[in-house]
Order: C-alpha cells, then structure tokens, then sequence
C-alpha cells in the first residue's frame, strides 16, 4: 500500500487514483531563460524515479512537465543577447533537452510550451472575470481577486505565517496582494498576444492552470515541484483552477514537493549567482552518480551540497558497479523477468516496502549497499558458491534499475570513469604497470608488486584485487 505525504493536508495519504490504474501528473518545469542547475536535476530525477516506479505497480501513466518560453526573465536576456527572444528560446530548450537526456530522464508524455496555449488562457482568464473572481485593474492589467476564493493560503499554510510576528508587514501585504492573470504590454520591443482587454502576455502563475485544464480537464492525481513553488505560484494556481471548475473543487489530490539544494549556506538560486549547472557536473561524473547523490537524501529535505558528498557518492555507486563485475550478465530485464523466485526474496519485499513509504530512497539504497556487501562476502570465500552470487547480483541488479542505475555494463561504467580523468596514453601507461604487478604478484615478488602499487597510488590510480581479476579505479 502506497503511501505519500501531501503537502497540502501535511501528512502522508494512502494513494488512490481518480481512474483506476491510471495516474495524472503535472509537474513544473523549466523557465527557459538560462542553462538548467543541479536544483532542477533534483527535482526531475526524482520525479522521473517515481514515474518508473508507477509503471512497475502497474500503472498507465499520463505525465506533463511544461515549458514556461516567454516570461520578464527571457525578454530580459535575450534583449542583453541581442537576440530575437524566439530564437533564445529554442537554444535554451535545446541546451536543456540535452542535459535531460545525459541524465537519462524519459520523456513526458506531455511537453507543453506556455507560447502555444495562449488561446486557452486568454478563455480561462474570460471565464474567472465572469465568475467574479477576476477583474480589469486601473492600468489596464487583468488581476485575481484573493479574497474571493475562500481556501487562499490552505496549500501553503500563510495562517502559520500570519501568525509569525517576525514576518516583516510589506511580507504580509504581499502575501494579501492580487496577483496577475494577464500583462498588458507598452512596450514595443517585448513579444505580445492581442486579447480582450488589449496587447500583452500571460502571467506566470495562470499558465499551468490553462494547460492542465485542457489537458487533464483539471483533474490532478499528482500536482509536483520544487518547494520553493508552493507560494506563490502553486499557492495562485490551485487558487484560480479550483475558483474556475466549481464542479471539482479539488484541483489535485496530491501536492509533492522537492526540497532545495544549499550551496555555501544559501538557497542555490541564480539571482545569488551560486548556481551549479548540470553541464558542468556531467563533465566531472557519470549521470548515476548525480542520481545516487540525491536519491540518498529524503526528496523532501534540503541537501547541503558538497562536492565530498558527491564523490561519496561516486565510490559507493563504484562498489555496486563492482559487485556486478565478474557476473555474465546481459543487461536486459527481460532476462530478470524469468525468475520469479528472485522477485519473492525478502530484499524485494523489503525494497518495496520503503518505496511505498512515501519513496523512502535512502533505506531502498542501504538495501542495494547490503546485496553488495554480501555478494562480495560470498566471492572472498575459498569455494566459491556461484548460484548465491548469481542469485543476489540479480536481486541488486533488479532493484538498482527500478531507481534507475546499471543503465550501462560494468566494465563499461568502470572504464568510463578513468577517460573522465585520463589521456588514452595515460590509460595505457596504468594498465601496462597493472598488467606487471599482477606478474610479479604470480612470482610472489612482494617488493615489487608494492612498488607498483605505490607508483599506481601517486597516479591517483586505486585497485582492488579480487580471486580472478583485479580492479582499477580513480582514487
């Protein structure tokens, strides 16, 4: 039984389907105004993760992440560019596609851009103003009214903030203020749509309500996001879809959220200028290790990011990758599928029972450490027990692609992490020195294998040797 915390009830639900077998989620994405950071990596892995973990469970699911493509931000940087903000646009969707696929994130099901649904929300906001709950401000913008929605403030608890007399009073006025549905435009170098109430564009709260009601008829199993969004854009967006559809007064069952990433004590965000860009992290580690850094920390709490953790990381995923070395495996689930005895060991029943507990990755990930630990366990041991060792490898190689690792062999992943650091030249000067030790190891020329091993050292090269082969890893 599937269990997980909504924020806007602040407790953990069983999870129930509006359809049966089927899950609707919407989840925020990208402004597309600059390179996407490792906060947008966090929060989309996760997702991703829990998609994947839907489909196992057996459900079809329907997935949007939508593209926000015009807003202050894009017209602001790409006039400083000298670039048509169109143009802008797609080179930015272009650089993001490419790290989401470096990431090995699936593809939504939906990817919607806000630029081709501005009929849809020109007729949205017509419909609010007709419902009472918008209208046309003295300078010609089209604003929400707060106080005609009664529930304003339910999903982001603004009655604790209310209460909370260290909040400054222009805060509180704030958190009051009308919000804005649609932007008239003055300015003659900014992009505008003709609408009712003249030229201009969309604000940014009412394009996923507009989306999402042509798309899922505002009928949400799953609402997610970073939780920096809960106000005020989530806080707007429930506001103005559950004022138009009065016939479904709830706009999503469940509200989840990520939590932040802190970089040198601070929220990483680009306006502090400490943002750290997913392109770069990709250069440095396999797009598994990023995985594993963040799945190690509740999806709701704040990592404290560090680049010691990260390399933690790194050599925890590297031990699991070397558990599966000497294993003839072919990487393909339809070979697991055929043991079902597998899939009824207790490692199973205990990975799921974790998953189900609103994705508790953390615990799913001591549980492939364990499978690790005991594989090798079994592999130190003079007589070897080959169907244990097949049995468990299977077991962590199962679980581990539910998260989504093992997306590459071993030998491959193992490899592939000495090209991030090393000239082939390079390469082939560690592996000779290897290939000599393991020589003078076979002679029991002690001496010399350890001065081998020294010279590995100082080259930043680690090895471990095994009964059959041994191993050669960046220190």
């Amino acid at each position: 039984m599937l269990k997980i915390f909504n924020t806007l009830t602040k407790k953990k639900e069983i999870f129930k389907t509006i359809y049966k077998k089927k899950i609707f989620m919407y989840v925020c994405g990208v402004t597309v105004y600059d390179s996407c950071h490792i906060g947008h990596a966090r929060t989309f892995l996760f997702f991703d993760m829990i998609v994947r973990y839907f489909k196992i469970l057996g459900y079809s699911v329907k997935y949007a992440r939508n593209i926000t493509d015009i807003d202050d931000k894009i017209i602001k940087k790409s006039l400083l560019n000298n670039q048509n903000w169109k143009d802008f646009v797609n080179l930015m969707i272009t650089k993001m596609n490419q790290d989401f696929k470096k990431l090995d994130l699936m593809s939504p099901t939906f990817e919607p851009r806000v630029t081709k649904f501005i009929k849809e929300i020109i007729y949205f906001i017509k419909k609010l103003i007709k419902l009472g709950f918008a209208y046309i401000h003295k300078n010609g913008d089209v604003l929400f009214s707060i106080k005609n929605y009664k529930k304003y403030g339910e999903l982001s608890n603004l009655s604790v903030l209310h209460s909370n007399k260290k909040i400054k009073k222009k805060n509180i006025l704030f958190l009051k203020k009308d919000f804005v549905l649609w932007k008239i435009n003055n300015k003659y170098k900014e992009p505008f749509w003709a609408s009712p109430w003249g030229n201009g564009r969309p604000g940014w709260h009412i394009e996923c309500s507009a989306i999402n009601h042509k798309i899922f008829k505002s009928k949400l199993d799953i609402h997610g996001g970073g939780n920096d969004l809960i106000f005020p854009h989530h806080e707007n967006e429930r506001a103005q879809s559950e004022s138009l559809c009065l016939k479904n007064k709830k706009y999503s069952n469940y509200w989840i959220h990520t939590g932040m990433i802190i970089v040198n004590k601070n929220k990483m965000s680009k306006s502090l200028n400490n943002s750290l860009y997913i392109s770069d992290l990709l250069k440095k580690y396999h797009p598994e290790v990023i995985k594993y850094y963040f799945l190690s920390t509740n999806y709701k709490h704040p990592i404290f990011f560090s680049f010691k953790n990260l390399k933690n990381s790194e050599l925890k995923l590297k031990k699991l990758y070397l558990s599966l070395l000497f294993l003839d495996l072919k990487f393909k689930d339809n070979i697991l599928k055929k043991d079902l005895l597998i899939q009824k060991s207790k490692y199973f029943k205990l990975f799921y029972k974790f998953m189900n507990n609103d994705f508790d990755t953390y615990n799913c990930l001591l549980i492939l450490m364990n499978l690790s630990k005991k594989i090798n366990i079994l592999r130190s041991f003079s007589k070897i027990n080959k169907s244990k060792i097949k049995k468990y490898s299977f077991i962590l190689l199962r679980l581990g692609k539910i998260l989504g690792f093992f997306t590459c062999s071993p030998k491959k992943f193992l490899k592939c992490n000495l090209k991030k650091f090393y000239s082939t030249k390079k390469i082939l000067l560690i592996k000779n020195l290897v290939y000599k030790r393991n020589i003078f190891r076979k002679l029991k020329m002690w001496k010399k294998s350890d001065k081998i091993r020294k010279n590995l050292l100082n080259l930043g090269i680690k090895i471990e040797d095994h009964l059959h082969k041994t191993i050669i890893m960046k220190k």
